[in-house]
C-alpha cells in the first residue's frame, strides 16, 4: 500500500470513527452484538460493503455523522455547528420515506437558516446516489444560480471527502460522464440533475428512468406570492407537473417492486395562500412546520417586558449612543430576556429580535412561518412628538414629497404632502403629514406654503402618474415668481411610482413601529390612516403610509445642494 492511501486509512480508522459506529451499531443491535460486529469484521470497518458502507444503507443519520462528518460534526478544523433535535427528526422522516417506504411525499417548512437544505437535499442526494438508491435525482432551486450551488456543493462531497471516496470509490469521473455546472452523471449510473423553479420538470429521463427523487427547495420567489394569479399558477404549475414527473409503484403479485418517485418540497411561508401554505393542506403529504422562536406569539414577546424596555432604549432618537446603551441593557438582563429556539447553536435571541424589530411582518413570515397577518395591520403603533418638540432637531437634509390626486369627492384618493427630514443620527423625522382634498391650484398653493414655512426645504419629489408633469411646470412657475425661493437653488424631481405598493408600504413596518420614522403628534389624520393600513386589497386609503414609504426612500438617495463659497485668491498660486 502506497503512502497516501496509508495516510487515508489513518484519517478513516480512528478511534474516535470506531467509536461513532460502535454507538449506532449498539442502537441497532444492542451493545453486545455491536461489540461482536466489531470483533468479526475488524479488517472491514470503513471498506466497501463493511460495516460503515451496510449501516450507512439503514441509517441515514449515521450516513451524515460518520460519512459527511465536516459537514455535521463539529471539530477544531471546521465549521459546523451543533445540531439540533429537528435535524435529527427530519433524518428520521427521511429514513421512514426511503428505508421503510412508508410515504412517498414530505413538505418541509422551517424558518431562514435553519439548515434546510444541507440536511435535507444535500445529504439525502449525496447519501441516495452513493448507495443508487436513487437512478435520476432532480432538483429544482429558486433561481438557476442556487441550482448551480447545489451541484457545485454535492460534487465537492463526492470528489473530496476522503470517508466517500475510501468506502465507495471514485464517483465523479469526468473523462466518461457528463458533469457540468448543473448535471452529475456518476459512475455507478445514476444522475442528480438541478433546474430553477420556471424549468418545466415534466419528460425528463435518464437512461429511460423517470425521476425516482424529485426535490422543490425554495421553489417559490416573492413575486410567485405578489398577486392572486401568480399564487394560483405557482400552485397548478407544481401540481400539474409532478403528476407527469415523476412515476407510480411497480406492484407484481401483491410486491412492491419499485418504489413511486419520492417528492420532497422544502421553503418557508410566503403569504398565507402561497404555494407552501396550500401545500399544507395537501394530505398526500407528510409535513414538518417549524418556526425558529418557539413562543405562541412573537408580537406580545417583543413588544412587553424587558423586550419592550430594551426598544425604548436601542430606538431612541433623543440618544446619541442608543444602540450601544441597548446592548448594554440586554447584557444586564440577558438570562430574564433569553427566549428558546429551535436551534440554539445557530440563533442568537439578540439578533433575532433586532431582526424583529427591523421589519416584523416579513420576520413572521420567514423566520416563524406566519403569513396569518397578511391583510390585517401593517403598523402597530407610531412614535410621535409634539411639532415644537421636533423643530429642536439638527436636521441634515429635507425633503418635500407630494402625491396628488385628481378629484376631490369623498372616495377619491387624498392629496398627501409630506415634508420630512433625516437627523444625524439617521432617524427619519415626518415633520408635516398632510392628507387633504385639493383642486389643482390649492395643491399648488398648498407646495408653495410649506415651501415658505419649511426654509429647509431643498428638494421637492412629485408623483408623476397623476398630472404628468404639469404641476411640476406650475410650481416651478410660482418659485420663479417668489424672490427668495427663486434663490434657494430648490430641485424638483418628478418621477412615476412603478415599484409594487403593497411591499413598499410593508417594507417599512419595522421602522415605523421601532420609533426609527417620528410623526409630529399634531398631525392626526395623517397618523390614523398609516395605522389603518391593512393591506392594498384591505384598505380604502393608503395616501399617507405611500407617501411615507417613498420619503423613507428619497431622503437617503437625495444629493444635498452645497452653496459654493468663495476662497481666498491666494489659494490658487
Amino acid at each position: 500500500m502506497n503512502r497516501i492511501a496509508t495516510k487515508q486509512i489513518d484519517v478513516i480508522n480512528t478511534k474516535e470513527n470506531r467509536q461513532l459506529l460502535f454507538k449506532y451499531l449498539s442502537k441497532f443491535y444492542g451493545s453486545n452484538k455491536a461489540k461482536e460486529l466489531m470483533l468479526k469484521h475488524k479488517d472491514n470497518l470503513f471498506e466497501f460493503n463493511g460495516l460503515a458502507y451496510s449501516l450507512g444503507k439503514r441509517s441515514i443519520e449515521f450516513f451524515c455523522v460518520y460519512f459527511l462528518q465536516d459537514t455535521f460534526t463539529p471539530k477544531p478544523d471546521n465549521q459546523a455547528r451543533k445540531l439540533a433535535p429537528i435535524h435529527y427528526e427530519i433524518w428520521n422522516n427521511l429514513e421512514k420515506m426511503f428505508i421503510s417506504d412508508s410515504f412517498d411525499k414530505l413538505e418541509l417548512v422551517m424558518p431562514r437558516g435553519a439548515a434546510k437544505t444541507t440536511v435535507c437535499d444535500f445529504a439525502l442526494s449525496v447519501w441516495a446516489h452513493c448507495y443508487k438508491l436513487s437512478i435520476y435525482t432532480l432538483v429544482a432551486g429558486k433561481t438557476e444560480q442556487d441550482s448551480i450551488e447545489f451541484i457545485r456543493e454535492t460534487r465537492r462531497a463526492f470528489e473530496e471527502n476522503p470517508y466517500i471516496k475510501h468506502t465507495f470509490g471514485e464517483l465523479i469521473d469526468t473523462r466518461k460522464y457528463t458533469v457540468n455546472k448543473l448535471e452529475l452523471e456518476l459512475s455507478n449510473i445514476s444522475k442528480i440533475q438541478a433546474i430553477s423553479s420556471t424549468s418545466s420538470m415534466r419528460g425528463k429521463k435518464f437512461n429511460g428512468n423517470r425521476p425516482s427523487l424529485i426535490i422543490a427547495d425554495d421553489y417559490q420567489s416573492k413575486s410567485d406570492v405578489i398577486t392572486q394569479e401568480a399564487r394560483d399558477k405557482k400552485y397548478d404549475t407544481w401540481q400539474q407537473d409532478s403528476v407527469y414527473a415523476g412515476d407510480k409503484a411497480v406492484i407484481r403479485n401483491g410486491k412492491k417492486v419499485k418504489m413511486a418517485t419520492k417528492f420532497i418540497v422544502l421553503g418557508t411561508i410566503l403569504h398565507r395562500d402561497c404555494f407552501i401554505s396550500r401545500l399544507l393542506k395537501d394530505h398526500s403529504y407528510i409535513h414538518i412546520l417549524e418556526k425558529a422562536i418557539l413562543v405562541d406569539d412573537v408580537d406580545q414577546l417583543f413588544n412587553t417586558g424587558f423586550w419592550e424596555e430594551f426598544k425604548k432604549i436601542y430606538f431612541n432618537p433623543k440618544v446619541e449612543l442608543a444602540q450601544e446603551h441597548g446592548r448594554e441593557f440586554y447584557c444586564n438582563h440577558e438570562e430574564e430576556m433569553k427566549y428558546p429556539v429551535l436551534w440554539e447553536d445557530k440563533y442568537d435571541c439578540l439578533d433575532l429580535a433586532l431582526d424583529y424589530y427591523s421589519n416584523p411582518q416579513a420576520f413572521k413570515q420567514e423566520m416563524q412561518n406566519d403569513a396569518s397577518k397578511i391583510g390585517e395591520k401593517a403598523f402597530h403603533q407610531i412614535t410621535s412628538m409634539p411639532r415644537e418638540e421636533i423643530e429642536k432637531e439638527t436636521f441634515t437634509n429635507t425633503i418635500l414629497c407630494c402625491d396628488p390626486a385628481v378629484e376631490t369627492k369623498a372616495n377619491n384618493d387624498y392629496t398627501a404632502l409630506l415634508v420630512g427630514s433625516k437627523s444625524t443620527n439617521n432617524f427619519r423625522w415626518v415633520r408635516k403629514g398632510l392628507i387633504k382634498r385639493l383642486a389643482f391650484d390649492d395643491y399648488i398653493d398648498k407646495v408653495i406654503e410649506l415651501l415658505e414655512e419649511y426654509e429647509d426645504i431643498n428638494t421637492i419629489w412629485i408623483e408623476k402618474n397623476t398630472f404628468n408633469g404639469a404641476d411640476k411646470r406650475e410650481i416651478e412657475k410660482s418659485i420663479q415668481k417668489d424672490i427668495n425661493l427663486k434663490s434657494r437653488r430648490i430641485s424638483i424631481v418628478n418621477e412615476r411610482q412603478t415599484k409594487n405598493k403593497e411591499a413598499k408600504i410593508r417594507a417599512i413596518s419595522g421602522k415605523i413601529d421601532s420609533g426609527f420614522i417620528i410623526f409630529a403628534e399634531e398631525d392626526k389624520d395623517f397618523i390614523d390612516q398609516i395605522l389603518a393600513y391593512e393591506g392594498e386589497k384591505f384598505t380604502l386609503h393608503d395616501d399617507a403610509p405611500d407617501i411615507t414609504a417613498e420619503f423613507d426612500r428619497l431622503i437617503d438617495e437625495l444629493n444635498i445642494p452645497r452653496d459654493i463659497k468663495s476662497i481666498p485668491k491666494e489659494w490658487l498660486f
